[in-house]
Order: C-alpha cells, then sequence, then structure tokens
C-alpha cells in the first residue's frame, strides 16, 4: 500500500485551495511591500499591510498543517518499513503527536476562516446605565465602569469619560467613555445587556441582600463616512455642567445637548470645559448610535444569529450576575459560573470574555456544518 493512502484527510479539498489562495495573495502581498515604491504611497502602504496582517495568522497556521501532515506521512512510511520494536514504538508516538497536532490545527485553521465580524477592528462607545435598585444600581454603574477600566489597562488600551451624571454617593446614573485601541469591539461586543448584580447594600440595616441591575452597551465607533448627519437634522442646546446634586460646576455654558430630530436621540456631553470640544464629542457619540442602530436593525433580519447560544443581544436580555456573598458570577447565555468576582471585577475580564467568544465561534462552526449537509 502507498503509505500516503494512510493520511487521513483533515481539511476538504475546498478548504485547502481556498487556503492555497490566501497563502498566494500573502506571498504577494510580501513582495510588494518591500518594494520601495510602495512606501512612497503612504495609503497604499497601510492597506497592504492591514492585508498581511490579516492574513499572516492564516498562512502560518496552513504552513503548520502543511508540516505536521508531512510528518504524519513519513512516520507512516517509517512505521511500514520498521520491524525493531522500539523504533516501531517510536513511530506510532510520532503518528500519535502528527494526528493531535492537525486535529488541533483544523479546529483553528476553521475558526480562522469564519467569517469576520467588519466593526471587530473598530474602538468603541460604552455606555453604562444604572437601572432598578436606586443609589445601590448606581454605586455597581460606578464599579462595572472601573471593571471596564482595569480591564482596558490590561489590554494596554486608552479610556477617555465622554459624559457622566454622578451620584452624591460616588455612583452613576450614567457614564460614556471611548475606549481606544487594538481590535477593541471584537472583545468588548459581548458586554451589551444587562448586568446584575446580588449583594448587601452599604445602607441596608437588616443584612438583606438586594438585587439591582445596570445596563451595558457596546457601539462600534462610526467614522463620519459612516453615518451622514445632516446639521438641519440636529437641535443644539448648551448650558451650564453640574456635577453631584445638580450644582454647577462651571461658569460658562459649555455642556452639549444634542437632539436628534429625525429619531429622538438625545446625546450631551459636559466632560470638557470647551463648548466646541463637547460638541465633538457628542457628535461622536449619536454619530456611533444611529449607526449602532442601523446594525441592529440588520441583526434582527439575521434569524439565524437569533438562534445563536450566545442569545440575542437584545440589551434587554439579562446577561451575567454578579453575586458578592459568593463571590459567584455567571454568564447566563453560556452557561458558566466562576467562583472569583473579585478578580473579574479587578479588571481579570478574559475569563468571561474568552469562554463567550469559543461558544460563539463553535456555534458559528456548527451552524456552517449544518448548512453543508444540507
Amino acid at each position: 500500500m502507498d503509505a500516503y493512502g494512510k493520511v487521513e484527510a483533515m481539511l476538504n479539498a475546498a478548504l485547502v485551495e481556498k487556503l492555497q489562495g490566501i497563502e498566494q495573495k500573502f506571498v504577494r502581498i510580501e513582495q510588494e511591500l518591500a518594494d520601495p515604491n510602495v512606501w512612497e504611497d503612504r495609503e497604499l502602504q497601510q492597506k497592504l499591510s492591514r492585508e498581511h496582517a490579516e492574513l499572516k495568522e492564516i498562512t502560518n497556521a496552513f504552513r503548520q498543517y502543511r508540516d505536521a501532515e508531512e510528518s504524519l506521512k513519513e512516520a507512516q512510511q517509517m512505521e511500514d518499513d520498521e520491524s525493531d520494536a522500539d523504533l516501531l514504538a517510536m513511530c506510532r508516538e510520532e503518528i500519535e503527536r502528527s494526528r493531535e497536532s492537525l486535529e488541533a490545527l483544523t479546529q483553528r485553521l476553521q475558526i480562522l476562516l469564519l467569517p469576520k465580524d467588519p466593526n471587530d477592528a473598530r474602538d468603541v462607545i460604552l455606555e453604562i446605565r444604572a437601572g432598578t435598585g436606586g443609589d445601590e444600581a448606581a454605586l455597581f454603574a460606578a464599579e462595572l465602569f472601573r471593571m471596564y477600566l482595569r480591564y482596558a489597562e490590561r489590554m494596554r488600551w486608552k479610556m477617555e469619560i465622554l459624559d457622566a451624571h454622578e451620584t452624591g454617593l460616588g455612583g452613576y446614573k450614567e457614564v460614556v467613555a471611548q475606549i481606544q485601541g487594538d481590535r477593541v469591539y471584537s472583545r468588548l461586543k459581548w458586554e451589551s445587556g444587562v448586568h446584575r448584580v446580588q449583594r448587601v447594600p452599604a445602607t441596608e440595616t437588616q443584612g438583606r441582600v438586594h438585587t439591582s441591575a445596570v445596563t451595558v452597551a457596546v457601539l462600534p465607533e462610526a467614522e463620519e463616512v459612516d453615518v451622514d448627519i445632516d446639521e438641519k437634522d440636529l437641535k443644539v442646546d448648551v448650558y451650564r455642567s453640574s456635577g453631584p446634586g445638580g450644582q454647577s460646576v462651571n461658569t460658562t455654558d459649555s455642556a452639549v445637548r444634542i437632539t436628534h430630530i429625525p429619531t429622538g436621540l438625545v446625546v450631551t456631553c459636559q466632560d470638557e470645559k470647551s463648548q466646541h470640544k463637547n460638541k465633538a464629542k457628542a457628535l461622536k457619540v449619536l454619530r456611533s448610535r444611529l449607526y449602532d442602530m442601523e446594525l441592529e436593525r440588520r441583526k434582527a433580519e439575521e434569524t439565524a444569529m437569533r438562534r445563536s447560544q450566545i442569545g440575542s443581544g437584545d440589551r434587554s436580555e439579562k446577561i451575567r450576575t454578579y453575586n458578592f456573598p459568593q463571590n459567584r458570577v455567571t454568564d447566563h447565555r453560556i452557561s458558566l459560573t466562576l467562583y472569583k468576582l473579585d478578580q473579574v471585577m479587578n479588571g481579570a475580564l478574559q475569563d468571561m470574555i474568552e469562554p463567550l467568544t469559543a461558544a460563539m465561534q463553535a456555534e458559528m462552526l456548527k451552524a456552517g456544518a449544518n448548512s453543508m449537509a444540507e
């Protein structure tokens, strides 16, 4: 028997052909980037560099796959030709290692080839609002904000408050922030929804556990080219900034409120002392909200995504519970419970985000397999 006939096909022919095409494109872009003339055209150089970075991981994984496949072929051929018991055992160990490597690389390549969310590379607008629970909800909104701030620091992202409405106890009725960095939306997009907290509030005299809720919205930041805003559709009001309790914190009318008349969306910004800067920030938030509304409209039409294990992504959907007495945090979409709430609140969000990402990828792979079977 031909030794090559014993190699099990891990990737089907169509996927191999697709990967070969990606590798060829990657090599071509590498050659173009080596041309000094390309570096004189900054826009072209940036475009090619982005494509190169996107294709590099897939190409490297495919090359590792081919190496593992070749190692398996060689080990199988040696197994056929070998009669010494010790060497035969070594061949079989190498065959097992190569098969395990091929299986892992096959799964990795299938995930890398999944359709990409075009917004994954974008920065985000993070909006946190206190829900049911009064002062306790506002205090937890502030704690969630600090949790995301610490996570951003771990990821080396930049976080800037665009607008905040504080309470006298140090909580937030609402806080809006911009987060900039590498692929921020891809990491935070699962955070939208209702976050529920269970604990004994500081104001509770009888030690009873209360339940409060906070809503989180993660919006991909929109560029001007994404959303066309007509100035005639805007009502702009200016007023003096205020702090907790409504006291004035500025002597000039620098705070800005923008109302988008067609949709009724209202955005305020009072973080800067400059009216011009506050208006620019408010427009940035408005643009992202309008862009998100369009994304939600499209998402509602994609019924297959609504059946995902991750859930609908509806902002009214309870996604997570933080139980302080038990140091427990539970993500209800994938039934994940961790008994390290203290670490999560200190920014260790990767322990929640990575399983969510893996679950979504598994669901997409399953959906792809089912569609091929049909």
